[in-house]
């Protein structure tokens, strides 16, 4: 012992020690108290009752150090938990939610307002994939709609970070980190060799809890989930345990290389997760960090839904997939020899619903990667290998004029249409005209707007938010 029990007595406050023979203490019995004093002994002795001296850490060569183990001793200073805060201008919270903070509470009319800003804070993971530059890879939705973002590593260090880019639809996003350089990195893999049934890695900040390790198997490759926006196709799935604050953690081999990004779990069910391969967030990586964005693609192609009218008369025992009306000449589907009046049934095994589902699979492809297309073409089977093509801000234009009978141009008061074809869907609208949304998004410049119609360039109807003479009006169009 480092210190007699005598020397250990005589630094407890005399009160705290008249109090233990007294038969409450604060509320607490006799029995309880005399518990509390040992622990406080305890304490102050530096950890009595423990053992001496901390286990040594084991050997190289000792059973108990696993690849599993190897791998995240090599890789846990790289990963970093994120923490994203959101300012609140003038929200009104009543008191319950002021001290225990916003969402708790009987309801919005409960208590006295409180008009001061506020703090929102979310909680997320990220993994430094380039040390010298400071980089970081997690998920888009991580730092979603934060004013401020900042990393904490395993050492305990923390520092402000930049968004250098985010694309929801990948659901990537790269920071910078604003500190010292030459940090801990992981190595980057190659996800298409990842095989089903090897053994996995995923470190996260789960629900708070930090650096928390968990082992799974990649359950299956290739798989697709969707939202009410967007899909996500070639996802690895795991069945290592992922949850809240697992996002944008690295999914590691075990040679502790980074294969994926954790970025979902099924709710429904447990021990099913999903990761980006890493292949793919290293493609978005590069353009995010060169431009800010994602260069959008396309195919060349239009489709239109199939109903059961148009799948009898076209001999089809069911409505499955889209029937494709336009080829355009020299695009990648032209050049795969693609015809109007063919089915598209499926994109790289992942079936395609109607036109939406069309537009959110291709969303989430990159520039160069090879798409495999399954078609019905006089009733029997086809396939076509097609790469698809950077989408232009150009062509959108030409496609814009003709699909939509408008064109727009770009001014200090937004933008404004330049010309209205009076034989098309929009001949209603004027020279002038100044377009605000597209839908529910906001369109606040010209990149705005042809991002907009390429989301909503198949859609049968149109609602456009349109600005006459200072007077604001919905418009919708039927191209």
């Amino acid at each position: 012992m480092t210190q007699t029990l005598a020397a250990i007595y005589a630094q407890v406050p005399s009160r705290v020690r008249s109090m233990c023979g007294q038969r409450h203490f604060c509320g607490i019995n006799r029995t309880l108290a005399w518990a509390l004093y040992w622990t406080l002994l305890t304490f102050l002795s530096g950890g009595l009752l423990a053992p001496a001296q901390a286990g040594a850490a084991p050997q190289e060569n000792s059973p108990r150090m696993t690849p599993v183990v190897r791998a995240v001793q090599a890789v846990a200073p790289a990963v970093v938990n994120i923490t994203s805060t959101h300012v609140i201008q003038g929200q009104y919270l009543s008191p319950l939610e002021q001290f225990f903070g916003p969402g708790f509470g009987m309801g919005p009319d409960f208590g006295a307002p409180s008009p001061r800003s506020q703090k929102r804070e979310s909680l997320g993971t990220g993994v430094i994939v380039d040390g010298k530059k400071g980089l970081v890879l997690t998920n888009a939705h991580v730092i979603a709609g934060g004013d401020e973002v900042m990393v904490r590593l395993l050492d305990g260090r923390e520092f402000p970070a930049i968004v250098r880019g985010a694309d929801p639809d990948f659901d990537i996003a790269v920071l910078e980190i604003k500190g010292p350089q030459n940090l801990p990195a992981v190595r980057l893999g190659d996800s298409d060799d990842v095989l089903p049934g090897e053994t996995v890695i995923a470190i996260g900040n789960p629900f708070g809890f930090s650096h928390t390790v968990t082992t799974g198997v990649v359950s299956a490759l290739g798989r697709t989930i969707r939202n009410r926006n967007n899909a996500f196709t070639d996802l690895i799935q795991t069945d290592a345990a992922i949850n809240p604050g697992n996002s944008g953690g690295p999914l590691l081999n075990l040679e502790g290389v980074l294969i994926g990004i954790n970025t979902a779990v099924d709710a429904r069910a447990e021990g099913i997760g999903f990761a980006i391969p890493v292949n793919k967030a290293r493609r978005v990586m590069a353009d995010l960090v060169d431009s800010g964005k994602v260069a959008p693609l396309w195919l060349g192609l239009d489709v239109q839904d199939m109903d059961v009218q148009t799948a009898m008369a076209l001999g089809l025992k069911s409505a499955r997939g889209v029937l494709i009306s336009m080829v355009f000449p020299g695009t990648p589907a032209d050049g795969a020899h693609i015809r109007p009046g063919d089915i598209l049934d499926t994109i790289n095994a992942t079936p395609v619903r109607d036109r939406r589902d069309y537009l959110d699979i291709l969303r989430n492809q990159t520039p160069e990667t090879k798409l495999r297309l399954g078609l019905k073409r006089d009733g029997g089977a086809v396939t076509a290998e097609v790469v698809p093509a950077p989408f232009t801000d150009e062509s959108a234009r030409t496609l814009m004029e003709k699909r939509w009978g408008f064109s727009a141009m770009q001014t200090s008061g937004g933008v404004v249409l330049s010309s209205v074809n009076k034989q098309g869907p929009s001949n209603f609208l004027r020279k002038g005209d100044a377009i605000t949304a597209v839908g529910a998004s906001p369109v606040r410049k010209m990149e705005d707007l042809l991002q907009a119609f390429r989301r909503e360039r198949m859609a049968g109807q149109v609602l456009l938010q349109v600005m006459r003479n200072g007077k604001g009006y919905y418009a919708r169009i039927t191209p």
